[in-house]
């Protein structure tokens, strides 16, 4: 609990006042959000939509014991194979059996937040196996050994300029690039890779019970390519990305595309449904499904929380998120960063660890404003915060401070017991050097207003 939170703590007051790294992410945000605005405002009924997706996502959840055997069974009947992993050693040793059974040596992948959950990269590495990210917010980071920054947008932390450097280091390119040289020099670089790698592994951003598909969407087709051209297909998946039907698609691909980068819909949209029929030209001679649970079912187990499950990771809550735009992604040292990383790590990983997550907020509710499927966020981090105290982590000094303090708020007699300068006094001798080492701390009156209105009214 310590490391955590103290890593959090130093790393924040760091990012916070680094000039660069503020200039750049709200940059990259300010631009989302002119995106954004403008493709919600093509959305004829915004409010309409958001409760129809979490009414959608409420019933997933009181019936994914009955649509995740359906999902397996209309998957299986296609040719498909589906394991199921409770954790993330389950889920990696799972992949390395299919990776050794065939024989393969390298590996391609298309952008998956539950590969960076499972720590997938660095477990083939330490197995002598290659793998290669193929998104290029992806390779970008993958090549600066960093992990991703924002949910959407991996690489939102660096500018363009940051991009040409490492690139220009790393295969000589003009240290001056533009973007689109800099893009054509990683699509040939990569091409290749997609060739002669054995095997292609994938997220999805949904599952769909009724015909046993996976659907994936993205902007540069690297998801399709890493589909298509290994002859094994892996898709690693989390138990919470069912959809019912694939009429459903119809409601969370506009969805997700506007609130995640403001497009009426992303350009590849892709319906994978087992693997390569015999009268069928391209894809996979194998398909797996790997469903994985690392936590979820302990999520779904607390009533008032599992709203965390119905997230479509459109990265919305980061991008409204005052705390998120002052410390950035890599602060969190979670995979899923920002406010909807702050309600469902403390399930994930742990309450002890992560319980410091859902008190970096302001409660002020911009994260429940903009989920597109109107999950509560601000007030889950409140119940994250009953929780832990109910679990008796907080600490000696925690409850000591909440002590005096509720005893002095729940009494004007017992805050009007001492005048300002004394009120003025502690404030400077116990929170000058964690409040004021940045900031300019209040000056307190030396009579409270509730004296002063009296003695003004005596008068």
């Amino acid at each position: 609990m310590i490391k955590f939170a103290d890593n959090f703590n130093e790393v924040s007051k760091e990012k916070a006042f680094d000039k660069q790294h503020r200039n750049i992410i709200n940059y990259n945000i300010g631009k989302y959000d002119v995106a954004v605005t403008r493709g919600l405002s093509r959305l004829i009924n915004l409010e309409h939509a958001k409760k129809k997706g979490h009414v959608i996502k409420w019933k997933v959840m009181e019936n994914l014991d009955k649509l995740l055997p359906e999902f397996e069974s209309n998957f299986q009947k296609k040719g498909g194979k589906v394991i199921w992993a409770n954790n993330a050693e389950e889920a990696n040793q799972e992949i390395l059996q299919i990776i050794k059974r065939s024989g393969a040596k390298s590996v391609i992948k298309s952008k998956s937040m539950v590969t960076e959950e499972i720590h997938l990269n660095e477990f083939l590495e330490s197995n002598e196996i290659e793998s290669l990210e193929s998104d290029l917010g992806e390779y970008i980071v993958q090549l600066l050994g960093q992990k991703p920054y924002h949910i959407v947008t991996p690489a939102m932390h660096l500018s363009k300029e940051n991009i040409a450097q490492l690139f220009h280091e790393k295969f000589g390119t003009p240290v001056d690039a533009t973007p689109q040289q800099l893009t054509l020099k990683a699509r040939e670089l990569l091409r290749d890779k997609y060739l002669s790698a054995d095997i292609g592994i994938t997220g999805g951003n949904f599952l769909i019970a009724d015909t046993g598909s996976i659907a994936l969407t993205e902007n540069e087709g690297n998801a399709r390519l890493t589909t298509t051209f290994p002859k094994i297909h892996i898709a690693i998946v989390g138990i919470e990305k069912l959809i019912p039907s694939i009429t459903d698609l119809d409601l969370f691909w506009p969805m997700l595309s506007t609130h995640g980068t403001g497009q009426n819909l992303t350009v590849y949209n892709t319906i994978l449904s087992g693997p390569r029929k015999a009268d069928e030209t391209d894809g996979p001679e194998e398909m797996y499904v790997i469903l994985l649970d690392n936590g979820r079912t302990d999520l779904l187990a607390q009533k008032e929380q599992r709203q965390g499950l119905y997230c479509i990771r459109c990265g919305a809550c980061l991008n409204g998120c005052p705390i998120y735009k002052n410390v950035g992604g890599h602060t969190y040292e979670t995979t899923y960063s920002g406010p909807i990383g702050s309600i469902i790590t403390p399930h994930l990983r742990g309450m002890q660890d992560f319980k410091h997550l859902s008190y970096a907020s302001s409660l002020c509710g911009k994260c429940s404003e903009v989920c597109p499927v109107k999950i509560d966020i601000h007030s889950m981090l409140l119940l994250n915060r009953r929780d832990a105290v109910n679990q008796k982590l907080a600490t000696s000094s925690e409850k000591l401070g909440w002590y005096f303090w509720k005893n002095s708020m729940l009494k004007r007699s017992k805050m009007d017991m001492v005048g300002g300068k004394l009120k003025n006094f502690v404030m400077n001798t116990f929170f000058g050097k964690m409040w004021g080492k940045n900031r300019t701390l209040p000056k307190v009156e030396q009579q409270s207003f509730s004296k002063q209105w009296k003695d003004r009214n005596k008068q």
